[in-house]
């Protein structure tokens, strides 16, 4: 198989991430923090060294800021509910993934107020003028994708950080599709909140996910429970990460989540950005020569990431992904992908959609020109 659904889930992985994980089933098959013996602190080894090397990826200053979470979206709905109240105000943008949309939605329900701001070209980015337009006194929170899952072009997060850090709001990044494949300081970036999956760009296992939590916000939980400490108290822990942490822990997959993020530390953000860059490139140039075949997202020349949307004249986005898969062996994923807001704004909510190509770190040029083939085939037929 061709595989080009990466912004869904990666794969392959490293082959160190396999590894990881059946280590840390065999072997390391302790509960963490509930017991002194050996395999809970090996349990605990495990689930410690990710937490550090995630915070040394964003450029947290501590590891305690990051805690663990099933996913992105478990995280983001953590962050959105632990903050906002009945009366505050929110800016976001009309390209957020259900992630972010949803939970919005519902808090309007109880009070919450929400400005969405609109990309200004056919899936671009959005324009700092139009957040700052969004703004309003007292606004409490900013939430932003950095990557569009479905067009692939890139928000100014460190523009949108300064923004709210001058005016006093706290700023929530998205990361689904970014966390890997960009560079991300959360301090320089002036990001108070960070979520993010680890099955995706980080190369871990599906249902690992992390939240990273400035020093000095203290977000209401949505899970309470065990924590392995201060647990004499009824009331949960001040303290991070274990506010957050309730319950066992998937220490397996957390361990070889770590294993994921160590081979982007050792091969490096730029590296991986650029090859992935350089496949879409391919991709949409290919794209363009095939009759019919519209391509979404930024203009060219501006900066976006591996994912490739597209649609083709006089065919189903669904048909094209079936007649891919069954024919060509070729995996990618046709529909909404879970942001109708995005396909509102393109055009393409009442045409069931595009078909969404995502190149990935292990993904080859050949790849690519097999898929601009197969849709050139599909074309001609």
């Amino acid at each position: 198989m061709i595989y080009l659904d990466n912004a869904a889930t990666t794969f392959p992985k490293p082959e160190r991430v396999y590894a990881a994980h059946d280590k840390a089933f065999r072997e390391c098959a302790g509960n963490h923090g509930r017991g002194s013996h050996a395999l809970s602190a090996a349990a605990s080894r495990g689930i410690d060294h990710t937490r550090f090397r995630l915070a040394k990826l964003f450029n947290a200053p501590e590891s305690a800021a990051v805690s663990f979470a099933h996913n992105a979206t478990g995280a983001l709905n953590l962050a959105l509910k632990g903050v906002l109240k009945n009366g505050d105000h929110v800016v976001t943008s009309a390209f957020e993934h259900n992630a972010v949309a949803r939970p919005l939605e519902a808090l309007k329900g109880r009070g919450v107020s929400v400005t969405k701001v609109v990309s200004r070209l056919d899936g671009a980015g959005v324009h700092i003028d139009d957040v700052k337009s969004a703004f309003r006194d007292g606004t409490k929170l900013a939430v932003f994708t950095q990557i569009s899952n479905v067009t692939g072009a890139e928000n100014p997060i460190a523009e949108i950080g300064l923004l709210c850090r001058e005016r006093g709001a706290l700023f929530l990044v998205d990361a689904a599709q970014s966390a890997g494949c960009r560079a991300i300081d959360v301090q320089a970036m002036n990001i108070d909140l960070l979520a993010c999956p680890g099955h995706k760009g980080l190369f871990g296992p599906q249902g690992t996910g992390a939240l990273y939590v400035r020093r000095g916000i203290v977000l209401d939980t949505l899970i309470e429970g065990g924590t392995g400490i201060f647990s004499e108290n009824l009331e949960m822990p001040n303290e991070a990460p274990a506010r957050y942490e309730s319950g066992t822990q998937n220490a397996p997959g957390i361990a070889a989540l770590g294993e994921g993020v160590q081979f982007i530390l050792e091969t490096g953000i730029d590296i991986i950005a650029a090859r992935e860059a350089a496949l879409a490139s391919r991709l949409i140039a290919g794209l363009l020569g095939v009759k019919g075949a519209r391509v979404f997202g930024p203009p060219e020349g501006s900066e976006r990431s591996g994912v490739v949307s597209f649609a083709l004249e006089g065919a189903s986005p669904q048909h094209i992904d079936a007649v891919l898969s069954s024919v060509f062996n070729i995996a990618v994923r046709a529909g909404l992908h879970c942001a109708p807001d995005a396909h509102r704004c393109i055009g393409t909510l009442q045409s069931g959609g595009t078909v969404r190509a995502s190149c990935g770190f292990f993904n080859t040029p050949d790849d690519v020109d097999a898929l601009v083939e197969a849709v050139r085939d599909i074309e001609q037929r």
